[in-house]
């Protein structure tokens, strides 16, 4: 795939080890008295060892390498160093604003019993959230914070109410009587960061922003089993940030089909362009899968008119 990486000028480095120093995911070593890049998947791209380049030799390109590998960083080259590189490895990725590879470094951390540094805890209702898959409170806006849920499964009970006739003598839902299916915060795709684990190998559904108030069944129907991401092809900007995402959920973390649930009008159209564009813009990085995609089409009273896979 073609992403931003770091290079380095050998006419220019001196070898001084600075910039090996200051890299803890151990992208850098210095071999025959220079700079090394010692492998693409440990350098995330974000360029924090420039500025402890006293040379000015190095910079960031785009060029094609393979996926930077967050979880082979932490467990290889963070983890062994101790408590301070992790601190420090996790106020890079926070201050880069890289959220999807920080709530994956918090996994790692879960996953081997070690408590995040200070400032890195992350707290939601019981039962709702998983902290081994969400990342801290990173500043900002609460919105932007990212985690999943987990779903309890129903109860006998609950169970056989799910299953009654909608229409009782009251003639309405008992209120609450309906379960999200929703898995993962936030939803809208200008506020996700598609390399969050929720969407490694899912079955996603972008759907319009209206789609969810015309179709009655949309959680049961739509959105259970899948991760999800909203946009309005017609009044949203910066349909080319759209664009990029969406071939990173199909280059990087590998979805493994997408649902595009858009409403009758022509400008909804809009959102299965960016779908298939996105799709051919991975392709042209090094995809080799042609990721499924399906289009399905509603009206305002939440009646399928089209389905059809593209």
């Amino acid at each position: 795939m073609k992403r931003k990486i770091i290079a380095i000028n050998e006419d220019l480095c001196d070898g001084c080890g600075l910039c090996a120093n200051g890299c803890p995911e151990g992208a850098l070593r210095i071999v025959d008295g220079k700079a090394r890049l010692v492998g693409d998947l440990l350098c995330d791209g974000l360029g924090a060892c420039i500025g402890t380049c006293p040379r000015g030799a190095i910079l960031v390109e785009e060029r094609e390498a393979v996926p930077y590998e967050e979880r082979t960083v932490m467990t290889d080259n963070i983890l062994p160093k101790g408590e301070a590189t992790i601190q420090a490895h996790l106020e890079h990725l926070r201050d880069h604003g890289e959220d999807g590879y920080l709530s994956i470094a918090l996994t790692v951390l879960a996953e081997k019993g070690i408590a995040p540094p200070a400032g890195f805890g992350f707290s939601a209702p019981a039962g709702k959230a998983s902290p081994a898959q969400a990342p801290a409170a990173v500043g900002g806006c609460p919105g932007l914070k990212a985690f999943s849920f987990r779903k309890e499964p129903a109860s006998a009970a609950q169970a056989v109410q799910a299953q009654a006739p909608r229409a009782q003598a009251s003639g309405a839902d008992a209120p609450g009587s309906r379960q999200s299916e929703l898995r993962q915060w936030p939803i809208q795709l200008h506020l996700i960061n598609p390399r969050n684990p929720q969407f490694h190998g899912a079955n996603l559904l972008l759907a319009a922003d209206c789609a969810a108030f015309s179709v009655g069944d949309f959680h049961e129907r739509w959105l259970k089993g899948r991760a999800l991401a909203i946009a309005c092809p017609k009044l949203d900007e910066g349909l080319d940030r759209y664009a990029d995402k969406l071939a990173v959920l199909f280059d990087e973390a590998k979805i493994d089909t997408l649902t595009v649930l858009r409403m009758h009008v022509p400008c909804c159209n809009g959102l299965v362009k960016l779908a298939v564009e996105a799709r051919e813009k991975a392709r042209a990085n090094g995809m080799t899968r042609k990721v499924p995609i399906k289009m399905v089409v509603v009206d305002p009273e939440g009646s399928v008119i089209q389905e059809e896979w593209l």
